[in-house]
């Protein structure tokens, strides 16, 4: 067992290392047989994670890019449902030099703008370790995110570190709400959350049932969780900021009455969460009608 991981480590780590020298067909074919354990069928795919492997080769919308991008998706959303819904951008840096903590609140939150992963809280300027935070974003500055993951948004978009407003709803632990729509149409919800210890990941219909999923980012936290206050408002924005993708999910933060859009993405887990379940994998899939080939390029 443990020589299997080490194999698949091993193959991941050098897939990742020339990432742009492989075609990209042939490499998310790689990923894929790597990451879930079977083949990738691209001439016709079924499942959520294979039609969401399709869409990274073959689907092409320009505003994607500012879409994805945590700086400039923030003026995209305010546009079309309000600034109100935008986290307060608190500084702006091309380089993590150039980052003024001096004029930073004693609580933020700093992240780059053009991958996933480069989040640096802080929650007391006073014992701040900037040295570890430069180390970290200075690493995540340098991640081709485009090439290691194929999603073609990330390709143009232009390096930044951002500054925000660190966002704290009183529970010691800010739930992460996070809405799958298909065609403009809200399908299922999860709530992430106990980001300190173990990551969890809930579930739920468009009724907030309860659904029996296990994600690779964490499983049921076995909490029995009441409806958000801002549950229908959060679908009827993740509603209208959907609308006319084939897939996109839109994160949401609820902070006491305000409602907060968090990001948008376009390929859930790059595309290699099978939610431990071809029956989710196929029902997601089934929800995900693919548009025509090279639309927008």
């Amino acid at each position: 067992m443990k020589g299997k991981r080490f194999v698949r480590r091993t193959v991941l780590f050098l897939l990742k290392r020339f990432a742009r020298f492989i075609p990209g067909r042939l490499y998310l074919s790689a990923m894929y047989y790597v990451l879930l354990g079977r083949r990738l069928h691209l001439d016709d795919p079924q499942t959520f994670t294979e039609k969401l492997q399709w869409l990274k080769l073959y689907y092409y919308r320009p505003e994607s890019t500012e879409m994805v991008d945590k700086y400039l998706a923030k003026k995209w959303i305010a546009d079309r449902i309000g600034a109100d819904y935008i986290v307060p951008t608190l500084g702006v840096w091309k380089c993590v030099d150039d980052i003024d903590f001096d004029s930073l609140p004693d609580r933020f939150v700093l992240k780059c703008n053009h991958d996933n992963g480069s989040v640096v809280v802080c929650k007391d300027k006073s014992r701040f370790d900037i040295r570890a935070a430069k180390e970290k974003l200075n690493r995540c500055m340098r991640r081709d995110f485009y090439a290691q993951t194929r999603e073609w948004p990330y390709k143009n978009v232009s390096r930044r570190i951002i500054a925000e407003a660190y966002l704290d709803d009183g529970s010691g632990d800010l739930k992460d709400y996070k809405f799958l729509c298909f065609d403009g149409v809200p399908r299922v919800m999860y709530v992430v959350g106990n980001r300190a210890v173990g990551l969890t990941t809930d579930y739920y219909d468009m009724d907030f049932h309860f659904l029996p999923i296990v994600s690779r980012d964490g499983g049921p936290s076995g909490i029995s969780r009441e409806k958000p206050l801002l549950f229908e408002e959060m679908k009827r924005i993740a509603s209208i900021l959907s609308a006319g993708f084939p897939h996109l999910r839109v994160d949401f933060y609820c902070v006491r009455d305000r409602l907060y859009c968090g990001e948008l993405t376009f390929f859930v887990s790059s595309g290699y969460d099978d939610l431990f379940s071809m029956e989710w994998d196929r029902k997601f899939g089934d929800w995900l009608t693919l548009p025509p080939k090279n639309v927008g390029k």
